[in-house]
């Protein structure tokens, strides 16, 4: 299984070697769905307006915390590709501090899953919306003195 205390890179790489078992299209978009449901429930405090991401087909909620200079993020969703798509990328970047967030390329990592080609056009812009919440929440995270 994943190691919690991996770099950006060291997870991008376990969840390619992951998808790269899985082979086609359709058997990458179960297992994401089934990351969804090892997500622990979001506690109804964090399902506020403020922490829904916009441009998502389904709702979704991101919840972020700071713990000294890492961010973490919880998050749910009422749709299970959806919810699984954002455990995909809490995987990445949870427990991260700002700058590694910030330095991360996404939109190459999720080209190396194969993941936008497999999905809808709305659910990859959903996708999107969440790695530009996530990306929001290190930018106001730097902003804030946090040093890296």
């Amino acid at each position: 299984m994943h190691d919690p205390d991996a770099t950006i890179d060291a997870a991008l790489a376990e969840l390619v070697e992951e998808f790269d078992l899985l082979g086609d299209w359709e058997g990458r978009i179960e297992y994401v769905i089934e990351l969804g449901k090892d997500l622990e429930p979001l506690p109804a405090a964090d399902r506020t307006e403020a922490n829904k991401v916009p441009g998502c087909a389904a709702q979704v909620w991101l919840a972020v915390r700071r713990e000294g200079d890492r961010l973490h993020f919880r998050a749910d969703s009422d749709s299970a590709l959806s919810k699984g798509n954002i455990a995909l990328l809490l995987r990445l970047y949870s427990g991260r501090i700002p700058a590694e967030i910030l330095a991360f390329d996404a939109r190459a990592a999720l080209d190396r899953l194969g993941l936008p080609s497999a999905l809808t056009r709305q659910r990859a812009n959903g996708l999107n919306s969440m790695v530009g919440r996530i990306r929001e929440a290190a930018l106001a995270a730097q902003g804030l003195g946090i040093r890296d």
